[in-house]
């Protein structure tokens, strides 16, 4: 969540962006276009970073995102396949490579890296995106009605929409929506009604009163589990069907690990 002041005449109004992350399930047709979605979006990401490394190889000069969008027309001439899908999912995945090398110049992050398709993948769509909670759909540009399970319902205007798939093979869609609320106002603290918490490793928390809560250490109670497929997926050849089915399988183990972490 973040959240920024806009002032109109004397007024000051506060915007608050927040992410509401929805389950979708997508048909054969649509997961089609998604995928190409992802494909094309990588390729563009990998396209501009190796742009970029050339250009101040040659002579130290930087490419700016401008650059790099401005070629994207001619980019699809010689790659008509490029063509099939949304041109905003392409054009943000050269923002997002620009705010890539903005975060390792200013924070010392890593080095931005070349994208697989062996990873997660996903691709945003910044404008004409829909969420139908009467339907329960959700709609980007040339991908329309995509069934979801809609939880929660919002009111704001849509900023971005991503869609994603993990390495379990379930798809998600985030929405990020621009709120016109302000932050509740901060409640007095009082001494003899407040309590000290301090989250650990060895004991997830402990309070200031002396009671402590122990960790319930989910993936030292799977290691075995895990183990297990790993040495499976080891014996499975690669790019075979039950490599691919070995791998979702511990894939899936992983994020319940980590959905009960979460939980608790």
């Amino acid at each position: 969540m973040s959240n920024y002041s806009n002032r109109k005449g004397n007024i000051f109004i506060t915007m608050i962006n927040k992410s509401y992350k929805y389950r979708i399930y997508p048909n054969e047709q649509q997961k089609v276009l998604i995928h190409k979605t992802f494909g094309c979006s990588r390729f563009i990401y990998n396209w501009g970073l190796n742009q970029k490394i050339q250009s101040y190889k040659k002579d130290k000069s930087s490419l700016s995102c401008i650059n790099l969008i401005n070629q994207l027309t001619n980019l699809k001439e010689e790659n008509i396949w490029l063509k099939d899908v949304n041109s905003q999912a392409l054009q943000m995945s050269l923002r997002n490579l620009d705010n890539a090398f903005t975060k390792f110049f200013r924070e010392k992050s890593g080095f931005p890296n070349f994208k697989s398709k062996k990873n997660k993948q996903s691709f945003q769509s910044p404008q004409k995106s829909k969420v139908n909670f009467n339907n329960n759909t959700i709609s980007v540009l040339k991908i329309q009605n995509i069934k979801a399970k809609l939880h929660r319902k919002f009111e704001g205007k849509i900023k971005t929409v991503t869609i994603s798939k993990t390495c379990s093979n379930k798809y998600y869609c985030s929405v990020l929506v621009e709120l016109n609320e302000n932050y509740p106002k901060k409640p007095e603290i009082k001494l003899n009604t407040s309590l000290g918490i301090d989250v650990g490793l060895k004991d997830f928390a402990t309070f200031s009163s002396g009671e402590k809560v122990q960790n319930p250490k989910y993936l030292k109670n799977k290691l075995d589990k895990v183990r297990t497929l790993h040495y499976k997926l080891s014996k499975k050849i690669k790019g075979s069907n039950r490599r691919n089915k070995a791998k979702i399988k511990l894939a899936r183990l992983y994020e319940t690990i980590s959905n009960r972490r979460d939980d608790f």
